[in-house]
């Protein structure tokens, strides 16, 4: 199904898409001549670069502006599409059957490499099923070229059961035509609309009262548009606003406007650098999941500053329980101790930080378990009863070792070592290894996993043995030499921590077993030098 083609079908602004690629997608940008060629040129800027040519200039003939180098090409007019209606689409997707050159794609090969056709078992019932929009309740009509909605008043009845639309990557614009869409269609509740190029104008929304869902990733949405839609989306739950840019939260309503119902934002792959901004959003009454990985933030603050803090006495984020950080530039422990303030957090991300990258001077994930009060999950991985109790204690010794109890630096710097080292009756290990007696001798000692893993050095069982903690890694190295006789091999010894994806390196060989955090139960990686 192809649009026309006329020179009067397009016109400055207009989405398009390449007449043979629904997902090469652009703005028309120019029409008319183009120097030394003849008839009419239609100049596209592409939306991935790669895409075009040029940068809408020609022979150094300036034509138009285009996003980079490589996102601009004239095109003539009958290759391009201005697209189909959502109903062709539809069309296009559930009721069009294979043809037999498609049909003959569908196979794998044999031990012999001959091609065996395949059939998909019940596919003529499933077909069958699809065919009948009356029946679908999910519809997905990504990258198909749809440029307008055709809403009528038929609609509801064509479509009445629909409660989740994907329209990713196609040509809408038009926000009053997406909100004629949801009035009429009474059963969606989930609308995705990423990669489409929307409009500025969101003033002409009617209440979008049954949408629950929406997914506007990569759509150009600023904050500002955002705020606008606040009036129409009184019971949204979900937003996602992926790769839109952003980089502040502008608020423009009051707060009794505010997205009451919203349970998850998902704010991945912008740009936002300052914490202030987030804590913009910190009264959002339900709001529970908060995605931020992927953007520039640098450090983590308690509130905007003492006037905002006077101004509301409730708590920051009161319903929050997931917060993602993943890949951003977190690289200080006040930052992780800031997420203490918020009752609820359970589950965190902080993966691809400096903060959690021991070569960039991060710490290891005990430390992290340690110093965040409520984790239950971090960067994905859930924090048994167990080793949260075993971090906590590997914490406390590691901190007595390195700052032997100067009370005040203790305090600045380690908010929970008090607390900590109450709950898990801990003593002060170097003052009581002063007293020589053998039995406080003996309790100094920790049990030590040792694990052979490079490979040179064979199979060997592990060992357990009950050292001071008092040695230096250095020490630990020439044990494990004679441990597993391996006079020839220059070692290097790794933290194994339970539930981190990579072991910790010990490289300063002057630190004590206590100063790096191994305790009682501890496992160690006996590697080779690469």
């Amino acid at each position: 199904m192809k649009a026309e083609s006329s020179n009067e079908s397009f016109k400055i602004g207009q989405r398009v898409h390449s007449l043979n690629d629904p997902r090469r997608v652009g703005t028309v940008k120019y029409v008319g001549g183009v120097e030394g060629y003849s008839g009419t040129w239609i100049g596209v800027d592409w939306d991935q670069d790669g895409d075009g040519k040029h940068d809408g200039s020609v022979n150094g003939v300036f034509y138009f502006n285009g996003r980079s180098q490589s996102s601009a090409s004239f095109v003539r007019s009958q290759n391009l599409s201005r697209g189909i209606t959502l109903l062709q689409a539809l069309d296009l997707r559930y009721r069009t059957t294979s043809t037999k050159d498609e049909e003959d794609e569908m196979y794998v090969l044999s031990a012999k490499n001959k091609r065996v056709s395949i059939q998909l078992l019940g596919g003529d019932k499933i077909q069958d099923k699809l065919s009948h929009f009356e029946e679908l309740t999910s519809a997905s009509l990504s990258y198909l070229g749809v440029s307008s909605l055709g809403v009528s008043s038929d609609l509801g009845s064509i479509l009445p059961n629909l409660k989740q639309l994907d329209l990713t990557g196609n040509l809408i614009s038009d926000w009053e035509e997406i909100g004629a869409l949801c009035e009429q269609l009474p059963a969606l509740t989930t609308l995705n609309l990423s990669s489409n190029s929307l409009s500025n104008d969101v003033t002409c929304l009617p209440q979008l009262k049954n949408i629950r869902v929406l997914v506007l990733n990569n759509s150009g949405m600023s904050w500002t548009q955002v705020e606008k839609l606040r009036l129409s989306l009184p019971d949204i739950e979900e937003l996602h606003l992926m790769g839109n840019m952003i980089s502040a939260i502008t608020s423009t309503s009051s707060e009794n406007q505010a997205f009451n119902s919203l349970r998850l934002l998902n704010l991945d792959d912008n740009c936002i650098s300052e914490w202030n901004e987030v804590l913009k959003l910190s009264q959002l009454p339900c709001l529970e999941q908060l995605y931020l990985n992927k953007n520039k933030l640098s450090n983590i603050v308690h509130s905007v500053n003492d006037n905002e803090s006077s101004k509301k006495s409730s708590d920051p984020f009161p319903s929050l329980r997931c917060l993602l950080l993943g890949a951003n530039n977190l690289g200080d422990l006040p930052s992780i101790d800031a997420l203490n303030v918020f009752p609820k957090l359970v589950d965190i991300r902080l993966s691809d930080n400096p903060i959690t990258d021991p070569v960039r001077g991060g710490v290891p994930r005990f430390v992290l378990v340690a110093r965040l009060t409520n984790v239950q999950v971090l960067n994905g991985s859930e924090v048994r009863v167990r080793e949260k109790k075993e971090s906590e204690i590997r914490y406390v010794r590691m901190v007595m070792s390195k700052l032997n109890n100067n009370s005040g630096e203790i305090e600045l710097l380690h908010p929970r070592f008090y607390e900590l080292k109450k709950l898990h009756g801990i003593e002060d290990e170097r003052a009581s290894a002063e007293n020589t007696g053998p039995k406080n001798m003996a309790s100094g000692l920790i049990s030590i996993t040792l694990k052979c893993v490079g490979p040179s050095m064979g199979e060997k069982p592990q060992l357990t043995k009950k050292l001071p903690g008092s040695i230096t890694v250095g020490k630990l190295k020439i044990l494990c030499e004679n441990f597993f006789k391996l006079k020839s091999i220059k070692l290097r010894l790794f933290l194994h921590e339970e539930g981190s994806p990579f072991p910790t390196p010990f490289d300063d060989e002057t630190a004590t077993l206590l100063d790096v955090g191994i305790c009682d139960g501890s496992t160690v990686l006996v590697d080779e030098e690469s």
